[in-house]
């Protein structure tokens, strides 16, 4: 997410109306305003105090906005930008955006609000661009100059080259974000400079905007089929030059954002599969995903697991309480944590700590269920050996007692150990215990454990503890607490009542494990994913200029008429979720096709109806419901019937 600069902005405006709503409105953005009603409270204003933008009125009770402009070197840095927000339809020239350092002009026309939120945007899009670069490739040094000066107004890095030979060794030497190339080159045309960059592989998603005097249509057809993005027709005006610029290079830039997000997912997900056993099931709970370790513990092949359900392991000794709670939690959209005993498939066993975690779309609905397991059967059989060992007779009483010892070591050494009296009241904290919460011993001896409880824990939690303990029976579950710094972790929980030899409570013990960092993997891991899921969508839909608007309407009409088809709740959502990836094929259509701004050749059209075939070979292998039925609206959304 873009950060958003907070301004302080100065409003020169003599409409008391308009500077109010102005100002009210910046305000709600975070930024702070005055107000100068006059140009001669404006220098007042502006020799007081430093502002990072001003909105200025051209018709002012004792002068023109304009001799406030000349002025401004005076009062201003060159950092501080200007709006131009006026009645006239005032048209600027490069000259004007260069040398006063205009953001740009709005016209007043009764939307107040709107041009509040374009010079904001555009402000901070001003921030950006001094990241990006344009390479500006045309034999005439005026027309280099006029673009300079325009892209500089819009704070671009801009590079020039006079030939085709230079500007093919700009582009070889310079990170850039855009070409601006003229046809007519003294040394080569500019279909054969556009043929060398879209011909690489490491140019050619960048965009080429394509500048021609009166080019004949089949050159134009070419240098669309070559792969411009765009074209603009001499002589320009230059604020379509910018419009297609701005464009472009934020096209590009979240195609740079899509690229890195999906490394980064990538490696996400290399790392947890180096260093966890990994399994996905979809909403039934069948399995569509194990990694290696997974079988190698399980002992199963992945084509004997993938399709079956989850409880193929089920082991016999495991209560079915266990997997009604595991169930009932994740459908709540909730993570669950416990141990798990499972059967392999030699009959064996193996006990896993396991985290199963549900994955969630953009709009609120599970997609599948994501499960992290790490093994624990040698914790799980110390413990077990433990219990067997101290249900011993008396005669070896002594030997039980020197193996309690070492197990109470083994286990207050690897454990976060507390316990409290019967009221509550801490008596025994470990070394563990003090180094997660950030507390001494003497900070935390006699207190309650309230002074760690994280406000995020509901009390019902709370009181649904006591209640269990102090019938004697144990409680196991997920903590959130925060530490002496007021920092957050988790804690995987089991608090035991110890009672004396009448059955009457004299303790509590309470033996946990720190998950903080299991849990933060999971919601890092389910936050990337869905964001990758809407910004796949997001960037194929705006390789056609649509908007997130169309997005959301195709989803919510097309979900409304399987609702009055008569539809269930459930494929109603499926719908839902799945139609916005209608035109996702359009990704596999050529830029030259798909933007052009005429009508489509006959052999076009066959190349731009091959989209719904596209998407559905792109979409058909997969097993997940909401994939499959985008598969087949891709395939067939533009069929008719009558």
């Amino acid at each position: 997410m873009e950060e958003h600069k907070n301004l302080n902005i100065l409003i020169v405006e003599d409409s008391k109306m308009v500077s109010k709503v102005l100002a009210d409105t910046f305000i709600k953005l975070g930024h702070s305003c005055d107000i100068a009603s006059s140009l001669e409270e404006a220098r007042q204003k502006l020799t007081s105090n430093s502002y990072e933008l001003v909105t200025l009125d051209l018709n002012l009770p004792d002068g023109l906005g304009t001799d406030l402009l000349k002025e401004f070197d005076i009062f201003c840095d060159g950092d501080t930008q200007v709006a131009i927000y006026t009645a006239d339809k005032y048209a600027l020239t490069p000259e004007l955006l260069s040398q006063y350092n205009i953001l740009d002009y709005f016209v007043k026309d009764g939307t107040i609000i709107k041009t509040v939120n374009d010079i904001d945007r555009l402000y901070h899009r001003r921030l950006k661009n001094s990241e990006s670069k344009v390479l500006v490739i045309d034999d005439s040094a005026t027309v280099r100059l006029v673009l300079k000066m325009i892209l500089e107004s819009r704070n671009y890095g801009v590079i020039e080259a006079a030939s085709a030979k230079e500007g093919l060794s700009m582009i070889k030497e310079n990170k850039l974000d855009m070409v601006i190339l003229d046809l007519v080159l003294p040394d080569m045309h500019g279909t054969k400079i556009l043929e060398k960059i879209k011909s690489s592989p490491k140019y050619m998603d960048l965009p080429v905007l394509v500048l021609s005097g009166s080019e004949p249509s089949e050159v134009m057809s070419k240098v669309y089929k070559l792969g411009a993005s765009d074209f603009v027709k001499k002589p320009f005006v230059y604020e379509e030059v910018l419009l297609k610029v701005d464009f472009w290079v934020d096209y590009y830039r979240k195609h740079k954002e899509l690229q890195a997000e999906r490394k980064l997912l990538k490696e996400y997900q290399d790392t947890v599969d180096r260093s966890s056993m990994v399994s996905k099931t979809d909403t039934q709970g069948n399995i569509t995903f194990v990694n290696d370790a997974y079988c190698e513990a399980s002992g199963y092949t992945r084509d004997e697991l993938i399709g079956q359900a989850q409880s193929i392991e089920q082991h016999p000794d495991m209560p079915k309480e266990t997997y009604t709670d595991l169930w009932d939690t994740v459908q709540e959209k909730k993570p669950w944590h416990g141990v798990v005993k499972n059967r392999k498939k030699d009959g064996g066993y193996y006990y896993v700590d396991m985290v199963v975690n549900p994955i969630i779309d953009y709009e609120d609905n599970i997609v599948e269920y994501i499960s992290i397991r790490k093994d624990v059967t040698e914790r799980e059989e110390m413990k077990n050996k433990l219990h067997d060992e101290l249900h011993t007779t008396a005669d070896n009483f002594a030997d039980a007692l020197l193996l309690s010892k070492q197990y109470e070591l083994a286990i207050n050494e690897s454990n976060i150990l507390s316990r409290t009296s019967a009221t509550g009241r801490i008596i025994y904290v470990n070394d563990e215990f003090c180094e997660i919460t950030g507390y001494s011993r003497d900070e935390v001896i006699g207190q309650n454990h309230k002074k760690m409880r994280h406000p995020d824990t509901p009390k019902e939690v709370i009181e649904g503890l006591w209640k269990t303990i102090t019938a004697g029976k144990i409680w196991k579950g997920l903590i959130k607490n925060k530490n002496k710094k007021g920092e957050a972790y988790w804690v995987d929980s089991v608090i035991l009542p110890i009672k004396d030899n009448q059955g009457n409570i004299i303790e509590y013990m309470a033996i946990r494990h720190d998950v903080t960092e299991l849990l933060g993997l999971h919601e890092e891991i389910e936050n990337t994913q869905r964001e990758l899921i809407y910004r796949m969508g997001e960037a194929a839909e705006s390789r056609s200029k649509e908007t997130g608007n169309h997005i959301k309407r195709v989803a919510l009409i097309s979900k409304l008429l399987g609702e009055k088809y008569g539809l269930d709740e459930k494929s109603c959502d499926v719908l839902f979720t799945a139609s916005p990836m209608h035109d996702i094929g359009k990704i596999a259509v050529p830029d030259a096709i798909l933007k052009k701004p005429g009508p489509l050749t006959d052999e076009e059209w066959v190349v731009m109806r091959k989209h719904a075939e596209n998407g559905y070979d792109i979409l058909k292998g997969s097993d997940r419901p909401i994939l499959k039925a985008a598969a087949t609206i891709s395939l067939e959304h533009h069929e008719k019937w009558d």
